[in-house]
């Protein structure tokens, strides 16, 4: 059956022979990556938010850039992404430390404790 209006139904496109068209470089090869959003979250939420950020900022771009059909610039998202969250939650524990160091600190010189009293 012929159409008056020139349409390929049934087709994916005009000329392509019935093949779907796969934009930038073929089909997706396998799932998409893993975005990370929830680490992303987690850690602005819980650790340091600024770096949090940007975690989720990468985050979110991971989908998109899949659905693009830009494979690698989504697993580079994701890989970004989960880099950030590991940053905001290890400044965190540095924080911490550094906390507890000038606490101890503070009890030597406040309350008058040298070293020579703590170790006989």
């Amino acid at each position: 059956m012929t159409d008056p209006y020139g349409g390929n139904y049934g087709q994916y496109g005009p000329g392509t022979g019935g093949y779907p068209q796969y934009p930038y470089g073929g089909p997706p090869q396998g799932p998409p990556p893993e975005n990370n959003l929830v680490w992303a979250i987690l850690s602005t939420v819980m650790c340091c938010p600024p770096l949090g950020i940007v975690a989720i900022v990468k985050a979110s771009e991971v989908n998109g850039l899949w659905a693009q059909g830009q494979f690698e610039a989504a697993h580079r998202a994701a890989d970004a992404a989960k880099k950030w969250s590991i940053w905001s939650a290890l400044s965190l524990v540095i924080f911490a430390l550094l906390y507890l160091l000038f606490i101890v600190f503070m009890i030597f010189v406040i309350g008058g404790v040298t070293w020579s009293q703590l170790v006989p």
